[in-house]
């Protein structure tokens, strides 16, 4: 007998636990129960004193591995068992289109860019759309051919990473890395990482960098860019870190919105990974991240509800176990969260051989890559497993349909039925004259360079050293400054020890660079035009000769660097994340080397990530340091029009450097048995971060959201002004608002996380700027929430970020919108956002701890 299906049960259950659980410390289970069998309590997931764990367990057995005393493990993935599994599909959206601020929105047409968001875009009628022609086309398909549809082609058996075959009149999709460029070709751009996006703050750029990375991917045919990764900056050693945007869920969330609605605008599909829980390396495939439910919805779950509301095609399911079941495999995160709460359209794809079982259809897997067990293993868990199960009933067909339908609507969503171009890569064969076919290149590099200077932080500037004005003599110590002693592409994927200046880390997030400008190359230009003298040592291990070299200069730069990256390459005993935070190539001691022997010592940082600068941040010689990040194939440019000032430093830390290791909440999980599977508790909650540092009140070297200028910046006259927006809404939201008002929490329903009335704008804080310096230049001004005790949440938390540039004397408003969903905590309890019950407050400022106004919002 059939049970009941799987979204009415999983509402079930969380209705139960809403009427029954008395206090926020209460776990709740979610789980589908297969033709009415009650699942056992088989949780093993930890909690956190003020929110509660959300447990995805199954009713299996598990197995049971080795463990070391010296690391906690878990004793197995829990999977689902073979039983009858009925489906019934997610409703579409359909509230109507509310302009100017609900619009309908076509993702070839989105909202144009603001420095700060006010519109809410409706991509409903553009899915509604896309979905009826997708059944239609499925209306006559066999089973094999949907499953075929679900199915990647394997691992090295198409042009692209991952490829899924043609279909009838269905022409198949290229999938293909990266995030900041397209892989494994020719003629392409490497823009700057997304960490250096997120370091700019600026909307425009990241909207613009997604724009001209969906028009490259394009123009070479690619379908389905697998970008922009989201995970957080939880571990500051993370070896993907730099592929993402910082260490704040908004500001990644920001990002995220940003570049989403820039490639599609391109006609690309986005992919929205990895989801979810994915923060660091070390044994990914084998560790259950251990989240609880607050946690899980306000910090790691908001990049990809922001992206889901940008309108996302697709969202990729990572490696890692989210309590003890894995990712690919995990019914809560994947249709009850993604699908049922906020209200997702598109389909959901395996990381490359991270699907583990047939039955990840249940859960709501879409889409298998690269379609084999392990890469080049040549079986499938979907294909011949997956008609099997659903000819036998074991999987309904009506799932499969609903996977084929999201797989087709998206191609259609993103008119891609109409003249796309054929696909002119070759991922396994680089010398293929089809890489060279189209150059997609464009005039990007200017792009480029505006991003990587935007996105360089300046950090330190003792008595006006920058910008540099035609100094007599210059030397240039460290390799970070030269180029590549074997060309930009020297090592596959990125991965090995840099030679020269590093311009991106390793891994699957890299792209070839067609070129690479250096520090090197780039100051020798410009000292011959100030007819300045340069001299250069790049041997970063002769600490004598370096001092000795820095005597004469009037100023001397040193460039330090640190790299990461995934963790399928070792690079000098970094399994992907960082072994420490300290610079390669004993950086802190060519810094200690250079400055004593010369007063007007400057360092340049490429870096992955945070670094501990401590033993030479506070000497006295080192009057300059520039936090350039990853800046692309203009790195060397970008990295002068900041020592000159053709660019006024703008950029901002998106994490926080600290002044010692041990003072970041969370730390790297090692150890391990090649059959353990690592217990990652995230017992540090809502405190990532800079929410750390300011709860436990530890001093950190330079604080998130930290960045100086050659200007300087006062705020004054903050006005706060309700915004009545709702005039237009149904008397449903009405309702809704008021319940909100009244501190009830939003409904357990589809897309009840995306609603409207949640995100509309509710309050228009404003406030003056003026250029108090000498130069123009760009201010990030910062709108942080504090809490009401009572809330539990960190003492400030940034939710709004708009930025103003000025000539000097000049004084302009700017203005940051906020939403109820901005005000809202997620109650474990209700299953909902809810306004906590007390006075709000704000901060306006220049960084996570240089508040300039305060208010409050009138709630």
């Amino acid at each position: 007998m059939m049970g009941p299906t799987l979204r009415t049960l999983v509402l079930a259950v969380v209705h139960v636990v809403a009427a029954q659980s008395p206090t926020n410390s209460t776990s709740f289970s979610a789980v589908p129960s297969s033709a009415g069998n009650n699942p056992p309590n088989t949780s093993t997931a930890t909690t956190t004193s003020s929110s509660s764990s959300f447990s995805t367990s199954l009713p299996v057995t598990t197995t049971t591995s080795t463990t070391l005393t010296s690391v906690a493990t878990e004793t197995g993935p829990l999977t689902w068992p073979i039983s009858e599994y009925s489906f019934t599909p997610f409703p579409t959206p359909t509230l109507a289109p509310i302009p100017p601020v609900f619009p309908a929105t076509d993702p070839l047409n989105p909202p144009p860019v603001d420095s700060d968001y006010n519109v809410v875009p409706d991509f409903a009628p553009a899915w509604a759309a896309a979905y009826e022609k997708a059944q239609s086309m499925i209306a006559n398909f066999s089973i094999e051919q949907k499953v075929n549809i679900t199915t990647g082609v394997g691992w090295m058996n198409g042009l692209c990473v991952g490829n899924i075959p043609s279909v009838a009149n269905f022409p198949g999709l290229c999938l293909q890395d990266s995030p900041l460029g397209v892989r494994f070709t020719d003629f392409v751009t490497a823009f700057p990482a997304g960490i250096t996006a997120a370091s700019t703050w600026n909307r425009a750029l990241i909207r613009a960098r997604g724009h001209a990375l969906g028009q490259e991917f394009h123009a070479k045919g690619v379908n389905v860019a697998l970008g922009p990764m989201m995970n957080m900056g939880r571990v500051a050693q993370g070896g993907r870190n730099w592929e993402g945007f910082g260490a704040d869920p908004f500001l990644t969330g920001e990002a995220a919105y940003e570049t989403i609605l820039g490639l599609q605008q391109s006609g690309i599909q986005a992919t929205a990974k990895h989801y979810i829980n994915n923060e660091q390396e070390w044994k990914r495939t084998q560790e259950s991240s251990n989240v609880d439910d607050r946690t899980e919805h306000e910090i790691y779950a908001h990049p990809f509800l922001r992206s889901v509301m940008a309108g996302v095609s697709a969202v990729m399911c990572s490696y890692n176990l989210v309590n003890d079941t894995y990712a690919c495999n995990n019914y809560k995160i994947l249709s009850d969260i993604l699908k049922r709460e906020y209200g997702f359209q598109g389909y959901v794809m395996s990381d490359w051989a991270a699907t583990m079982n047939t039955l990840s259809a249940v859960a709501g897997l879409d889409m298998t890559m690269a379609g084999d067990i392990t890469l080049g293993s040549g079986t499938t868990y979907f294909g011949a497993n997956l008609t099997a199960y659903v000819m036998n009933n074991t999987i309904s067909e009506a799932r499969l349909d609903d996977m084929a339908t999201r797989i087709i609507a998206a191609w259609y969503y993103m008119h891609q039925d109409q003249g796309y171009p054929n696909v002119t890569v070759d991922s396994f064969h680089p010398y293929n004259p089809l890489n060279q076919e189209v150059n997609a290149q464009s005039n990007h590099d200017e792009l480029v360079r505006k991003i990587a200077t935007a996105g360089t932080v300046l950090l330190k500037n003792e008595g006006n050293a920058l910008p540099l004005t035609k100094p007599k003599s210059i030397v240039l110590v460290g390799s970070d400054a030269a180029p590549p002693v074997s060309g930009p592409n020297e090592y596959a994927d990125q991965g090995g020890d840099p030679t020269g200046i590093l311009a991106m880390g390793w891994g699957s997030g890299t792209t070839n660079f067609t070129y690479l400008i250096s520090p090197y190359e780039a100051i020798q230009a410009r000292a011959r035009k100030d007819q300045t003298s340069v001299s250069w040592d790049f041997d970063d291990w002769n600490l004598d000769q370096a001092g000795n070299d820095a005597i004469p200069a009037e100023v001397a730069i040193v460039f330090i660097n640190s790299d990461s990256g995934e963790g399928y390459i070792t690079v000098d005993g970094n399994v992907g994340d960082r072994k420490n935070l300290t610079a390669w190539h004993e950086g802190d001691q060519l810094v200690l080397a250079v400055a004593a022997q010369n007063n007007n010592t400057i360092v340049v940082v490429n870096s992955v990530g945070p670094l501990i600068i401590e033993p030479w941040v506070d000497h006295p010689n080192v009057t300059a340091i520039v936090w350039a990040s990853l800046g692309g194939n203009e790195a060397g440019n970008a990295i002068v029009d900041i020592l000159y000032g053709a660019w006024n430093p703008s950029g901002h830390l998106p994490y926080t450097i600290a002044k010692n290791a041990s003072d970041y909440p969370a730390q790297l999980t090692l150890g391990g048995t090649a059959t353990d599977i690592l217990a990652i508790n995230y017992t540090e909650g809502l405190y990532i971060d800079y929410r750390w540092f300011d709860a436990q009140n530890i001093t950190p070297r330079y604080e998130f959201g930290y960045g100086l200028s050659y200007t300087t910046f006062e705020f004054s006259q903050l006005v706060v002004t309700p915004i009545n927006a709702s005039a237009s809404l149904d008397s449903s939201q009405e309702d809704l608002i008021q319940n909100w008002e009244n501190g009830g929490a939003t409904p357990i329903a589809e897309g009840s996380s995306a609603a409207l009335w949640l995100h509309m704008p509710l309050f228009q804080v404003t406030f003056n700027v003026e250029n108090t310096g000498s130069v123009y230049g760009g201010e990030i001004p910062q709108l942080y929430v504090h809490h009401p005790p009572s809330a539990g949440e960190p003492p400030s938390i940034l939710k709004g970020f708009t930025n103003i540039e000025l000539a000097p004397g000049q004084t302009g408003q700017a203005s940051i919108t906020v939403s109820r969903y901005d005000l809202s905590v997620w109650d474990v309890v209700r299953q909902g956002w809810a306004k906590p019950n007390g006075t709000i407050g704000f901060s306006i400022g220049a960084s996570s701890r240089d508040f300039r106004l305060n208010g409050t919002f009138p709630v």
